[in-house]
């Protein structure tokens, strides 16, 4: 068996369960301070591999290029997750798991406008697709979910597919690991700062005074508890530095098309896990959201399929000639 398939598998269950493992320890602490630590922890531990990826690439670190992680790290990681992670203390894990998986479809209009991506009819489809996915899960007639989660996880998801698209260039230079861990590693610190930024007094007094006093005198080491440490631990080496590298390592050994398939199976495997472990309720416009979001996958994944295997056979008359 391909050790990449290992990998991806891996990556699935690690990223599929982030929603549970942050839903259990959610309430112990500030949203800025868990992210903070996940991606500090989860940026030290993926260093080898980024290193490894960037000698692959034969690029080196320069100013600019911290420049860019350190923008991509604040979109990305600062403000996309601190979108997601203060929605699901409104939201069930299981839709905000959900309606976050969307992310890779929400690409597509930002690839077209940024990157110049050629947009197929197949990808349009699938985006309306998605949005009748969310709309059923949502249920806005019916719906007795806090319209604050679902804002903030849409939030989330389409900042985070502005921060996919921004770093696609420095992916290709630097390697998509190496990209993830220093991105990591910038937006720890620029929460730090803020962090500390917000133990000022005149701070302070000023987020209060505008509504906001959760974000002033955000703690850095309260909420650790012996009951806690291990779910801590958890989100910080296995669903963050684990889910990424195997992700990663998992594209190397297959290719970009088998790894997409972990934001395949997630929207299925993350409600089961929060049914499980959770005890969350998945009602039956959930399950049809989830059924059309698989379809809208698999339409936007199409045109790549169909160039790949337009491509092989000109890739073994390629190799033919090279054996004669």
């Amino acid at each position: 068996m391909n050790r990449g398939y290992v990998f991806i598998f891996l990556a699935t269950v690690f990223f599929s369960s982030m929603e549970v493992a942050l839903k259990t320890v959610a309430a112990d602490f500030h949203p800025m301070q868990l992210n903070c630590t996940r991606f500090l922890v989860g940026g030290l531990l993926l260093i080898p591999f980024a290193l490894r990826g960037m000698r692959q690439h034969r690029a080196t670190l320069t100013l600019p290029a911290w420049k860019g992680f350190a923008g991509l790290g604040f979109l990305g990681l600062v403000v996309s997750m601190m979108f997601y992670q203060v929605s699901i203390l409104y939201a069930p894990a299981s839709v905000v798991s959900v309606l976050f998986s969307c992310n890779p479809v929400l690409v597509l209009p930002f690839a077209f406008l940024i990157l110049h991506a050629d947009i197929r009819p197949a990808h349009l489809v699938a985006l309306v697709t998605e949005v009748a996915a969310a709309l059923i899960i949502i249920d806005p007639v019916h719906t007795s979910l806090d319209p604050t989660g679902i804002i903030l996880v849409l939030l989330s998801a389409a900042t985070f597919a502005l921060y996919a698209v921004l770093g696609k260039k420095q992916c290709a230079e630097f390697s998509g690991v190496a990209v993830t861990c220093f991105s990591c590693l910038a937006a720890s610190a620029q929460m730090i700062v803020l962090m500390l930024i917000s133990h000022l007094p005149f701070v302070a007094d000023a987020l209060v005074a505008a509504g906001a006093p959760s974000f002033a005198h955000i703690p850095f080491f309260s909420g650790y508890r012996p009951d806690n440490i291990l779910s801590v631990l958890y989100i910080c080496v296995f669903v963050t530095a684990g889910g990424y590298a195997c992700y990663f390592m998992g594209m190397e050994a297959t290719s970009a098309m088998q790894g997409s398939l972990v934001f395949f199976f997630k929207p299925v495997l993350a409600p089961i896990l929060a049914m499980v472990v959770l005890g969350e309720q998945v009602p039956w416009n959930m399950w049809a959201g989830i059924a059309l979001m698989l379809v809208a996958s698999v339409i936007s994944m199409l045109p790549t399929w169909q160039a790949l295997l337009a491509a092989r056979p000109f890739v073994a008359m390629h190799l033919l000639h090279r054996r004669h």
